[in-house]
């Protein structure tokens, strides 16, 4: 199943809707119809997937029930919205970790070396941006880099998360491209400064076009991805190439960080580094979720 947020055409608002043969249909609204009939009350409209994530609502079960509700009762056509536009999936998510040199041909290429350990940082939640939606390049910024990569969308709280259990926590999955001005990182790099201003510069993380959630994606997860550029392949590469595994990430990063609702972890890029421009369109692409697309304009 496929999770989207999406622009109501009529109201302007954001929804959250399922991806169906027939469109986009708003979940969010039929969602308030259901338990109103079920239940006889009657609950917010949740606008964001966050908010089902944190009313512990993100279930294929909760999400089928709804869509079947919707089907037996002649209401598909009601809620399918036309000239839907897509958002980023996540408005903001709560934090997003963001792995470096997690494919070996990456690391190579990146001239730091093969970690022996999972190496994360952080980008700005305020970077987050969706489909089609620009990636501005700074007139101060000289090289600027796409990344694709496959992002896990965290689902319940958890601390200490052993491996065996992490497929539990997650919620979906979804594609980050993390844009980077590379000459920025090098710079930092150099100084033994943080990777953060590099990575957090405002549009740098395209995310989209939907969540996919587990029961069309299980472990081990091994997906094709690719990063093109005006349709030239600068990227490509499958996830099974990934040095640690997604179920050893949660493990890791959740010793030491308390994982919460909403939390993205983006897992690395492959071998590929090449600068976009002004101009360009980046299209980020994993298999089984679909295209990213954005285009690259500078500051004005």
């Amino acid at each position: 199943m496929r999770i989207v947020r999406f622009s109501h055409p009529q109201t302007c608002d954001s929804r959250v809707g399922i991806l169906t043969d027939g469109g986009v249909l708003d979940f969010s609204a039929a969602y308030r119809v259901h338990r109103l009939a079920v239940d006889g009350c009657e609950v917010p409209l949740m606008c964001d997937p966050a908010d089902l994530l944190r009313a512990g609502l993100f279930a294929p079960q909760v999400l089928a029930e709804t869509l079947d509700f919707v089907s037996a009762h002649g209401m598909t056509d009601l809620f399918t919205v036309g000239n839907a536009t897509l958002l980023s999936p996540l408005a903001r998510p709560p934090r997003i970790f963001a792995l470096g040199r997690n494919y070996k041909a990456h690391a190579l290429e990146s001239g730091l070396g093969v970690p022996d350990e999972p190496i994360f940082f952080y980008k700005a939640t305020s970077a987050v941006i969706g489909p089609e939606q620009p990636v501005v390049i700074k007139r101060d910024l000289t090289r600027v880099d796409p990344e694709v990569e496959l992002a896990v969308v965290i689902g319940e709280r958890g601390a200490d998360v052993p491996r065996e259990r992490a497929a539990s926590f997650v919620a979906g999955y979804t594609v980050l491209n993390d844009v980077t001005a590379r000459d920025m990182q090098k710079d930092d790099l150099s100084k033994s400064n943080p990777w953060f201003r590099s990575k957090g510069i405002d549009t740098f993380c395209p995310l989209g076009p939907c969540i996919v959630l587990p029961d069309e994606i299980r472990e081990p997860v091994e997906l094709n991805l690719e990063m093109r550029v005006n349709g030239e392949v600068r990227q490509r590469d499958n996830t099974a190439s990934l040095m640690f595994k997604i179920p050893y990430l949660i493990e890791f990063i959740s010793h030491f960080i308390t994982l919460e609702p909403g939390d993205i972890i983006s897992t690395g890029t492959p071998e590929g580094m090449a600068p976009v421009k002004p101009g360009d369109i980046m299209e980020a692409e994993v298999e089984k979720i679909g295209i990213l697309r954005n285009p690259v304009v500078a500051e004005r």
